[in-house]
């Protein structure tokens, strides 16, 4: 049971968590939304509404982090405005204790953030990208199709290659389709000009069917209109392939990062983005941790203004860290787990030694 002085804690923890979140999230969504709509004139005011409402976990998501910030400086603030942080000193009560009940706050949060970032994310931003490049840019090809000749698939004993797919994944252009034996010796060469896929049933269009056997020097061709075969993936598995990361859960992007590996194609920077979505999400918890000791150490001469603005600096140090650490992790000089774990754990042992030196 929580006593009156963890009640009193967590009243002005999510108190000032929920006004900073709120007040981070209107004045982002203001200030892009008068850009796009200077930018989109005549667009009606109902697809900015909608467009905004789907981007609105994204920009939530993004900003819980400062918010945890926010709420553990707002919180000791008070405490220090009103020399109750003393008192709970005078009595016994170490910071790790005082800062104990908040800390689990910030963990829940952490797990909110996580469940948003993988399960709820994805499908709002399907809809906030369907929404600008189709009703706001008008430029729906950029939705609808993916670069060209990005798309490997790995299936058992064979690999297929499509040239653009479709946003919904069940229509394909330009699809190559190769078949090995056990010996991973090319065996048959299928194309398509078009494909629709239904489930594991895939229905191909103006394409040739290439078979190479040992006992011919030549390869035998042959032409079809249309031709339906039954792959042993269903076409769900293929809809990733045309998706960036934050359009994938996590189990899909780890499937995706599978599937490509097998192809034998470069996957480090989909494993930096499978990592950071583990990291990300434990951000609010680094960044509190690391403010906490500036926000205790300036109880006497600063003031709360001082609290946030140096709390505040410290969140920025943490992004350009984090940000460059993922930059040199897509570039491959650090491993994809290094890359996203590593501005955390450098972080939390610097807030935790802080910590320890003030001796509270």
């Amino acid at each position: 049971m929580l006593n009156r002085i963890d009640r009193y804690l967590l009243t002005l923890f999510w108190t000032s968590f929920f006004a900073g979140l709120l007040i981070f999230v209107t004045l982002f969504l203001a200030s892009d939304a008068m850009q796009s709509i200077l930018k989109f004139q005549g667009v009606p005011s109902s697809v900015f509404l909608k467009y905004y409402l789907y981007f609105a976990p994204e920009i939530i998501y993004k900003m819980l982090p400062v918010a945890c910030v926010v709420g553990m400086v707002m919180t000791i603030a008070s405490l220090n405005r009103g020399s109750e942080l003393i008192a709970l000193f005078a009595s016994g009560m170490s910071l790790f204790r005082i800062s104990r009940t908040v800390f689990v706050s910030i963990l829940l949060i952490c797990g909110v953030s996580y469940y948003l970032s993988d399960q709820l994310m994805p499908i709002f931003s399907k809809n906030k990208s369907f929404t600008y490049y189709n009703e706001i840019e008008k430029n729906p090809s950029r939705f609808q199709t993916i670069k060209t000749n990005r798309i490997w698939y790995r299936s058992k004993n064979s690999i297929y290659n499509i040239k653009t797919l479709n946003a919904d994944g069940d229509k394909a252009q330009g699809l190559t389709l190769y078949f090995f034996n056990e010996n991973w010796d090319l065996i048959q060469m299928l194309t398509a000009a078009t494909v629709s896929m239904h489930g594991s049933q895939w229905i191909l269009q103006n394409g040739t069917i290439t078979v190479f056997s040992e006992d011919s020097s030549f390869p035998m061709n042959d032409r079809f209109l249309e031709k339906t075969i039954v792959m042993t993936e269903e076409a769900q598995d293929l809809r990733s392939t045309g998706q960036t990361s934050d359009l994938l859960t996590q189990k899909e992007l780890s499937r995706f990062i599978e599937k490509n590996k097998e192809a034998g194609l470069d996957t480090i920077k989909y494993e930096v983005d499978f990592h950071s979505k583990f990291s990300f999400a434990f951000a609010g918890l680094v960044m509190s941790l690391l403010a906490l000791p500036f926000c205790v150490s300036r109880n006497r001469g600063g003031g709360m203004m001082l609290n946030i603005g140096i709390s505040l600096g410290l969140v920025l140090v943490y992004w350009i860290f984090y940000s460059s650490a993922q930059t040199i992790g897509q570039h491959g000089q650090l491993t994809p787990i290094i890359a996203a774990w590593m501005p955390n754990i450098i972080m939390l042992a610097l807030g935790t030694t802080f910590l320890l030196r003030l001796k509270k």
